[in-house]
């Protein structure tokens, strides 16, 4: 997966706010309500610090604004350190927080200190963009997914699939990854010009544009879609009234804390 830029962020407040929306529409349950189900947490109160890091390619704008606008958006506690590194991680613990959010250029990470749980950004946003689509109400009965991209998030989101009891196709550009993955799990290839299949629900995570292509598509689609850029055209969502679930950060966010929490 790509890197988050500030044009990425830009409008991130407004994409979570509408993405809630359409979660609540599509499962029934509002994006914390569904993170309280899958994993069986609760916020207790915890005092949630971000601590911005300087490291590597330096500190993304808007990066810590935009998760203080999630925790807050989500009723908990949080503050963004004033100093950075390891000056920061010092403020944040005598500043009494319970959960540390910080990333660097390799991994954006949740650290509760009270229980010792740690989160990785990865493998928890491919969990709760699964998720999503198992839980699409209007599809409960309809078991097949397709999952495009088989990086670090969608792992993550197979084995979720898997443990909901769908039946997996999936494609990557990296022929070797797509050999990988069916020697190691119970999936199916998917493979448009051989045997082009369509697809209720469509789950992408890589950084390319257009990867889904038409023929994968049913009218009233559900893609869920950590990716960046957009995997999907305009134009095909428009034909095939297509629900897109796709935010830069905070549905990932959320679904960290979550799986952290008590």
């Amino acid at each position: 997966m790509a890197l988050l830029t500030p044009e990425d962020l830009a409008n991130m407040t407004n994409a979570l706010v509408e993405n809630d929306r359409l979660i609540t529409e599509l499962t029934d349950y509002s994006l914390d309500g569904l993170c309280r189900k899958i994993y069986g947490t609760v916020p207790r109160n915890e005092k949630i610090a971000i601590i911005p890091v300087t490291a590597g390619n330096g500190i993304i704008g808007s990066f810590s604004e935009s998760l203080l606008f999630t925790v807050q958006h989500f009723g908990m506690d949080g503050f963004i350190t004033e100093n950075t590194d390891v000056a920061g991680y010092y403020e944040a613990v005598t500043n009494g927080a319970d959960i540390i959010l910080m990333a660097d250029d390799l991994a954006y990470i949740a650290h509760n200190l009270r229980n010792g749980k740690i989160a990785h950004n990865q493998i928890c946003t491919g969990r709760i963009y699964a998720e999503i689509l198992c839980h699409a109400k209007d599809y409960a009965d309809d078991k097949d997914v397709l999952v495009i991209g088989l990086g670090k998030v969608g792992t993550p989101a197979l084995e979720t699939f898997l443990n909901e009891k769908q039946n997996v196709y999936v494609f990557d550009v990296d022929s070797k990854r797509v050999d990988e993955i069916l020697t190691d799990y119970p999936v199916f290839k998917y493979d448009p010009a051989k045997e082009p299949k369509s697809f209720f629900k469509i789950f992408e995570a890589t950084p390319c544009a257009d990867t889904i292509c038409e023929s994968a598509l049913k009218e009233n689609s559900i893609v869920s879609t950590p990716g960046i850029p957009l995997g999907i055209s305009d134009e095909l969502i428009e034909k095939y009234k297509v629900r897109v679930v796709s935010e830069p950060l905070g549905i990932g966010t959320l679904s960290m804390l979550y799986d952290v929490f008590d």
